[in-house]
């Protein structure tokens, strides 16, 4: 695992500066500790910092290719680089070195664009071609590994693996842009086809980015999509027995290395099934540890301790703090933009731990995604029964009607909570789940914005996003069309930047097995019976792993990563839920409006109401615009 940056010229071959490529990769140290190096040539600079994973001695970046016209610069790890490698040399390609790294440039000069689809892995990187005269970026299928890139006035196009890589560079203009603000608010995130500041981009998953002289910056081309239009035939036997082979397989793929590998083991389904399968491929003890915290309604501890037991693990636990909110600092320094998914905080934590054993960890996120395993995918699936089975206009008439007026009870028991429910089955199926995987309504957003807030948004709205990619989903329910939108905007733009920027703060690998394409594209084929039956998500997932783990493992209620953010607020946090009402960046804006946010303040610490999540939310976008903009 690495970071990447460079510079390449558009319209004239002008020398590029080798100390702005330097800058821009010291920017990303933390991504790479083990050596870093540069490349430049007329209109072009490609910089690299290493993390050394396979091939110690012979993976140096950036790498030339065998007949020096090309040269990469690369972040990430292809499983099936030996395969690639040896239909490689079948065709007359020879190698110098071991690494994955040289497989991807002798691919691109035997294919071209057409590479990519050979390369199962988790990659972003940067070829520069003389003789085809060009730049090619891409990304991986699902955005595992990230990539923003920016136009500059030079007539330049910059990149990186993280902003703080385009920050580097003097001639980013630092302009904030509102419509991600409401994205991020709205999401609890800035989705991967937005960007906090104005003018930069982020090259979505999936694409390519082909940069030629002389020619302007072209549209993202998309080079893989999942399709939900299809279906699966066979038996439950027959198909849980082929998930079982295809994960098998991801996880061997993933446990190649040349460093310490480990897992992160929560003691859910997804990290234990992946740990049970390490457990099967490995001759020696799997690595694995846990973070528990101190506060038993947050604590997974004893599950995990149950699954390494049984798997004879070399597990390894720490006990944190529930008020662990002394990162707070930190994490806004790792993730750039504003990030409101508190879970982060012990993702940050469990990765620390991972790396003072291991410098690879297995993780088990994308099977929530892949096979319906969140609770919100039943809801949504039993709120669509009544739609189908009541006339639009009756539900928008009656549902809607009782929506707005039943009280919002944030103190009584989730069955008495029923506004938010009747409000979306009086929507339509993209608008109520677009509201459901938000964190922020778009009404609770237009309260404490100003009226100058609300004319730079010129009618964007964060939920448009979802209702867009719902609606064009190639799919063939509202069930396959939610997973379908959450693969392409929740996965990156939430789950994987999490895990990205968390562990690549501490210089950790993490390889997600549950996100292997083959696995992704089967469970998109997979009839809606197979994901959810009852109320149980992951429903052939949980059959497939039978085998191995036990019912109060495979069928406990998911926790996931929890913090006690609302009272962190009425507590050690009330003095900083004050201050984003009286002297914060969000008020210095002036996007906020001042009497809007004091009253929310008031409202949370008075008990009355619960604000937590907004005040996290505001908590984070205050840290992020004074660190990015100088604001407050």
């Amino acid at each position: 695992m690495c970071g990447i940056a460079g510079i390449y010229h558009l319209q004239t071959a002008k020398p590029v500066d080798a100390l702005r490529i330097r800058a821009m990769t010291d920017a990303i140290a933390h991504r790479g500790p083990d050596g870093a190096d540069l490349w430049v040539a007329p209109g072009v600079g490609l910089g690299h910092r290493r993390l050394a994973i396979i091939d110690l001695a012979g993976g140096a970046q950036p790498m030339e290719s065998n007949d020096g016209q090309a040269v990469i610069t690369y972040n990430g790890e292809v499983y099936n680089y030996r395969e690639v490698r040896a239909a490689l040399q079948a065709c007359g390609r020879s190698f110098r070195t071991n690494s994955d790294t040289e497989v991807i440039l002798e691919a691109w000069r035997q294919w071209g664009p057409d590479c990519l689809s050979r390369l199962n892995g988790m990659f972003a990187f940067a070829i520069h071609d003389r003789e085809r005269g060009c730049l090619f970026l891409a990304r991986d299928r699902l955005g595992v590994k990230p990539l923003h890139y920016a136009e500059l006035s030079d007539g330049s196009v910059i990149f990186g693996s993280e902003l703080k890589a385009l920050l580097a560079h003097p001639l980013l203009r630092r302009v904030p842009d509102f419509s991600a603000v409401d994205d991020y608010l709205g999401l609890g995130y800035v989705p991967d086809d937005a960007c906090i500041l104005a003018g930069v981009r982020k090259l979505p998953a999936g694409h390519y980015l082909m940069l030629r002289r002389g020619q302007g910056v072209p549209a993202p081309i998309a080079w893989w999509d999942v399709t939900f239009a299809d279906r699966a035939r066979g038996s439950a036997a027959s198909l849980s027995d082929e998930l079982a082979t295809l994960m098998r397989a991801s996880v061997a793929d993933r446990m190649v290395a040349d460093v310490p590998l480990g897992a992160f083991l929560s003691g859910g389904v997804d990290s234990s099934s992946v740990v049970a399968l390490m457990a099967e491929a490995s001759p020696q003890a799997v690595k694995t540890c846990s973070i528990g915290f101190d506060h038993p309604d947050y604590d997974e501890t004893r599950y995990a301790a149950q699954v390494a037991e049984r798997f004879a693990t070399e597990h390894r636990t720490r006990i944190v703090s529930s008020d662990d909110y002394g990162l707070i600092d930190r994490l806004v320094e790792a993730f750039d933009e504003p990030f409101a998914d508190a879970s982060a905080l012990p993702t940050y934590r469990v990765s620390e731990l991972a790396r003072e054993n291991v410098t690879v960890a297995l993780s088990g996120d994308g099977a929530d995604e892949a096979f319906a395993g969140y609770r919100r995918y039943v809801f949504f699936r039993n709120e669509e029964r009544l739609r189908s089975v009541l006339p639009g206009g009756l539900r928008a008439s009656v549902f809607g009607a009782l929506g707005r007026v039943y009280p919002k009870l944030d103190w009584a028991p989730q069955f008495l909570r029923a506004r938010s429910t009747f409000a979306e089955l009086g929507r339509s199926s993209e608008e109520a789940y677009a509201g459901a995987v938000g964190v922020t309504a778009r009404e609770d957003r237009l309260r404490i914005y100003t009226d100058r807030a609300v004319r730079d948004l010129q009618g964007h709205r964060a939920e448009d996003r979802y209702i867009r990619t719902m609606r064009d989903a190639p799919a063939r329910d509202p069930l396959d069309r939610a997973q379908y939108a959450d693969l392409k905007i929740w996965l990156p733009g939430d789950i994987l930047t999490k895990v990205d920027r968390a562990s690549m703060a501490v210089s950790l690998e993490a390889r997600e097995p549950l996100l292997d394409y083959r696995l992704i594209e089967f469970g998109a084929r997979l009839p809606q019976s197979m994901r959810i039956r009852g109320t149980t998500g992951k429903w052939l997932m949980k059959k497939a792993m039978r085998r191995y783990l036990p019912d109060d493992i495979l069928y406990r209620r998911k926790m996931g990563f929890s913090t006690p953010i609302g009272a962190w607020f009425r507590g050690p946090l009330s003095g900083e839920a004050q201050r984003i009402a009286q002297g914060s960046a969000l008020v210095e804006s002036g996007w906020f409006d001042v009497a809007a946010l004091d009253r929310i303040v008031t409202e949370h610490r008075s008990g009355r109401l619960d604000h937590g999540r907004l005040l996290w939310q505001l908590l984070m976008l205050d840290r992020s615009l004074g660190r990015l903009f100088g604001i407050g």
